[in-house]
């Protein structure tokens, strides 16, 4: 299975309707509940949502760096990042929802109001890595989806769209593919029957195969392999490199 190009438009309409998923599922959380401690370590509920939304903000700063040309990166740097997640952790569950709520507002407005011509430019993840306006809605829908998930609010890796699986287990897969330092591992969706070897190896020292959905959650940290078959027989799953 080959890596799937962005298509803004429609990853922008998918955006919405995860986003939509996601604020019912944060509508029924409890000021307990949000205090209570995600699938993310050393993370609330509440910080996981925070997070979200903090991350709608930082994508339009790229979004305006797309449509003026000026260079406006995601966050002004690592610890304001992170202190506006901390402070936001605590909020009473109405004020989290609604900054939520208005925070993807603003990203879906960002989007609309991006001319056609501006989805070319390139524009610098925080990571650094540099890609297309293009890329950001599926950036945002990843974010939306997977941390759905890290609520542990009722919401599982089995929960998520097969196809929002399948092109995302490829596109982690990819960054995987001949990377040094990976494990020598090939992955084999039974579903469909494509298979990935991850690592730098000439040859895998193990197979790993099951659904999209399972290897989606292992590869991105969000299982301990659950539901996946590791041949030869008494192999022991390594460990990946986390997600970036």
């Amino acid at each position: 299975m080959t890596v799937q190009r962005p298509d803004p438009d429609a990853d922008a309409a998918e955006v919405a309707a995860a986003t939509e998923q996601l604020l019912d599922t944060a509508a029924k959380l409890s000021a307990e509940e949000l205090a209570g401690p995600s699938l993310l370590p050393g993370w609330s509920r509440g910080h996981v949502l925070s997070h979200i939304a903090r991350n709608a903000d930082a994508l339009v700063n790229l979004l305006t760096w797309a449509g003026t040309g000026e260079e406006t990166p995601m966050y002004a740097d690592e610890a304001t990042r992170d202190r506006d997640i901390e402070t936001g952790a605590g909020r009473p569950p109405a004020e989290q929802l609604a900054d939520l709520r208005q925070s993807a507002d603003r990203f879906a407005d960002a989007v609309a109001a991006l001319p056609p011509a501006a989805w070319a430019t390139q524009v610098a993840m925080r990571s650094g890595r540099v890609v297309a306006a293009a890329e950001i809605p599926w950036r945002r829908l990843i974010e939306v989806r997977l941390h759905h998930v890290d609520l542990d609010a009722g919401h599982s890796p089995d929960d998520l769209p097969a196809d929002f699986a399948d092109r995302e287990l490829a596109w982690v897969v990819d960054g995987l593919t001949a990377h040094e330092g990976v494990a020598a591992v090939r992955l084999r969706d039974t579903g469909t029957g494509s298979s990935w070897d991850l690592g730098a190896a000439e040859e895998p020292e193990l197979t790993v195969s099951g659904p999209a959905r399972a290897l989606l959650a292992w590869v991105s940290g969000r299982s301990s392999g659950g539901g996946l078959d590791v041949s030869p027989a008494g192999a022991v799953l390594p460990v990946l490199p986390p997600l970036g």
